[in-house]
């Protein structure tokens, strides 16, 4: 399942928990919205994560500091990078979506896979 919503569209601000995170979207949407808030409070964050940093970050996802072992990331961290970046929310929850930070060189595997999400690497 794809999700994609334009960076034109305005922040959605009157929403419920339920709506933000039972919907069908799982909380991709208000996770990228809050990044894109993000990005207007802390532009400098903002432009490292455009310079292709995997900053650090409420989900599981960003890099720290280089480490050896294969790490993955949530869905939810993709969204909210993606607001952060300024760009178009695009989410394939049937593929795993692998980038490699800019300042660390460690590649993270964005995905659905909860059982892979929950290994302490």
């Amino acid at each position: 399942m794809i999700f994609n919503r334009s960076i034109s569209e305005p922040i959605v601000k009157d929403k419920t928990w339920e709506e933000s995170w039972l919907g069908l979207d799982k909380g991709l949407i208000i996770s990228w919205e809050k990044g894109r808030e993000m990005g207007q409070f802390d532009p400098e964050m903002a432009q490292r994560a455009k310079d292709g940093e995997l900053v650090v970050l409420g989900w599981k996802g960003g890099v720290e500091k280089p480490i050896k072992v294969k790490k993955f990331g949530s869905f939810l961290y993709l969204a909210m990078w993606q607001g952060l970046r300024g760009e178009n929310l695009l989410v394939d929850l049937d593929k795993e979506i692998n980038i490699t930070c800019s300042r660390t060189k460690v590649t993270t595997s964005f995905t659905s896979d909860n059982n892979k999400l929950s290994l302490d690497m």
